[in-house]
């Protein structure tokens, strides 16, 4: 049976306003509600139920970041994960860790724990980049599908329905693999106290991206977060020769 690795990021809750910071070097993370990456909440569900299918022997949850990056693995946990993995980096290495550093660092821990799947949320709210999954899969150099939408397993390999801007694409691909979770794949679960509980006993491990040999230098350099332009207030027209005159001016009605 296969074991299953499970990305699991810490963002900014996805019912917060986000505000640029005023050193508009980022967006305002001190004392703001944090929760997993709902993308990530699919991933963590889909791993468990195969798991509970008996099509995985086990679920490894792991994430790359501070150290309260420990509060999402826990809720992986109670949501049925049976180990952690955390990662830490933190401060502005942190703040400018690209998905590049973090595919690099899931290709190596896949390795090392033996992994026969490796399944990610598609994209992570905070920076919506939709690039960890694929960039994983070409570190490892195994097949990928993205934008799951149904996942089948069998010993004949993974058959994917996924997301794409026409329908729905049907594959079949062999493991081991890297699979990305889009949002209709599931509804995840709630962790129950009971969980929650048994979670604050299952193993964790703590570990550094030099462990891994995995150089998290940044890349980039921010030069300034901004907040979107105000819309300009719509005008109303007193007739439609007025609309296509000024539709023609090129200007705002």
């Amino acid at each position: 049976m296969s074991r299953i690795l499970v990305g699991v990021k810490r963002v900014v809750d996805y019912a917060v306003k986000v505000r640029v910071n005023p050193e508009k070097t980022g967006v305002v993370t001190q004392g703001v509600k944090h929760s997993m990456n709902p993308f990530d909440e699919i991933a963590v569900e889909e791993a468990v139920k195969m798991k509970e299918k008996k099509l995985a022997s086990e679920v490894i949850a792991v994430s790359i970041g501070p150290s309260q990056s420990q509060e999402v693995i826990r809720t992986a946990l109670a949501m049925g994960a049976d180990r952690g993995i955390h990662v830490e980096i933190s401060g502005k290495e942190y703040d400018l860790l690209q998905p590049i550093h973090v595919s690099k660092i899931l290709a190596k821990l896949a390795l090392d724990e033996k992994a026969d799947l490796v399944i990610l949320g598609k994209q992570a709210i905070d920076d919506d980049s939709n690039q960890t999954a694929q960039m994983t899969a070409a570190v490892l150099d195994w097949p990928q599908a993205t934008f799951c939408n149904k996942i089948e397993k069998s010993d004949a390999g993974i058959t994917i329905i996924r997301e794409i801007d026409g329908g729905l694409e049907t594959i079949k691909t062999k493991t081991p693999a890297v699979l990305s979770a889009d949002l209709r794949l599931n509804t995840p679960r709630y962790a129950t106290l009971p969980n929650i509980m048994k979670a604050k006993k299952k193993p964790l491990k703590k570990i550094g991206a030099g462990d891994l040999g995995v150089d998290t230098k940044p890349r980039i350099d921010i030069i300034s977060v901004e907040d979107p332009p105000v819309r300009q207030a719509g005008a109303v027209v007193p007739d439609v020769d007025t609309l296509v005159a000024k539709l023609k001016e090129g200007g705002h009605c």
